[in-house]
């Protein structure tokens, strides 16, 4: 929604019914309400200390007998076992709603006579606004926005924009974005040094195996190529990025950058070990090294994507409580996994091989 904060709730009220009129047109909104200061009925009773103090009450005797009569008020205390309830006794409510009823009210004077409300007050109802909101010591209006088929943040710069652009607000009066938008801009911040800081402890944690930097490189090469098929999943699901989206990402480099390390290090045995039978001289044997280690890494290859991908399903295929959020964490790790899968099989190996030719400077 948007809080709107000023000292005047009538201005509070026009504010509101021209964002109103501006989001409901918007793409995206489903519906858009702004507050009304008007639709309360409140009842006025306005004591008249000259015609009170003639029979000897002050303002404060008339008002105890409006208090207990329409708001209640509390004589005793009943106590049932360990717990304490107050006895409250006011008029039924026919009574409390019959303004008629109200005004032939008796109020005890002090010499016993008993008085109508109506000779001792002006009694009237009047239309005010339903409930007065109060922020940071300013009066304040909210317009309720509903959205569909657009993700959040898209449609609040978008709503910005327009409503900056054909709203101009008086003096002493400011807009708040309220809602959603600010739990997403919280965890937005807070994945500006989650993401960054994922990042760098994966390539830490593959330097700290591989002392190898063009091999950190390489399969770091998956998270990326993993990220196309997670993007291409979401459009085909019409998912937008979220929260929970961004939680299925992180989850998704972990794997991916795990299948890369053990296609490496395949890679890696398979060369060392036609190394120590000096049968890697030429190109062609470098081919055959990095095609062998990639063809021991097919089958655990796609059995660890399949399982992935398989275990992931059910949740795409729930309905109970909470499966729209867990949706949106599988998705990004289904279809990752599937680009992942044809990264490490064919491009990783090829990358190997031409780095580990430029390295052992081999020709053909």
């Amino acid at each position: 929604g948007i809080r709107i904060l000023g000292p005047q709730l009538e201005e509070l009220e026009k504010i509101g019914l021209q964002i109103e009129s501006l989001l409901q047109p918007l793409k995206g909104t489903r519906s858009a309400y702004a507050e009304r200061v008007t639709g309360g009925y409140y009842l006025d009773i306005d004591v008249d200390r000259v015609a009170a103090s003639r029979y000897g009450l002050t303002v404060g005797d008339v008002q105890d007998v409006i208090e207990s009569a329409i708001g209640g008020k509390n004589i005793d205390w009943t106590v049932e076992g360990r717990e304490r309830y107050p006895i409250n006794v006011r008029y039924p409510r026919d009574l409390r709603q019959d303004v008629e009823a109200l005004k032939r009210v008796l109020v005890t004077t002090p010499r016993g006579e008993h008085i109508p409300l109506a000779q001792l007050s002006t009694i009237s109802t009047s239309m005010g606004p339903p409930s007065v909101r109060d922020e940071n010591g300013s009066l304040a209006s909210i317009v309720f926005v509903d959205i569909a088929g657009q993700d959040l943040g898209t449609y609040v710069q978008k709503a910005k924009a327009l409503v900056q652009q054909q709203v101009k607000l008086p003096p002493g009066y400011s807009l708040q974005w309220a809602g959603q938008y600010t739990y997403m801009e919280r965890a937005q911040k807070r994945l500006l040094i989650v993401v960054p800081l994922t990042l760098f402890l994966i390539f830490l944690l593959l330097y700290l195996n591989f002392y190898s930097i063009p091999r950190c490189l390489l399969v770091l090469l998956t998270i990326p190529f993993s990220v196309v098929g997670a993007i291409g999943y979401l459009y085909f699901l019409n998912y937008n990025l979220s929260i929970a989206v961004w939680i299925g990402m992180i989850a998704l480099a972990g794997v991916a950058a795990e299948t890369g390390v053990i296609m490496i290090i395949f890679l890696d045995e398979a060369c060392a070990r036609r190394q120590r039978e000096n049968r890697l001289q030429s190109m062609n044997d470098l081919r055959e090294a990095v095609l062998e280690g990639a063809v021991l890494r097919v089958r655990p290859k796609i059995m660890t994507a399949s399982a992935i991908m398989l275990g992931l399903l059910p949740i795409m295929w729930s309905t109970g409580t909470g499966a729209d959020v867990m949706k949106r964490i599988a998705a990004p790790m289904i279809g990752g996994m599937v680009t992942a899968t044809v990264l490490t099989l064919l491009v990783i190996p090829s990358l190997y091989f031409i780095w580990r030719r430029r390295q052992l400077n081999l020709k053909g």
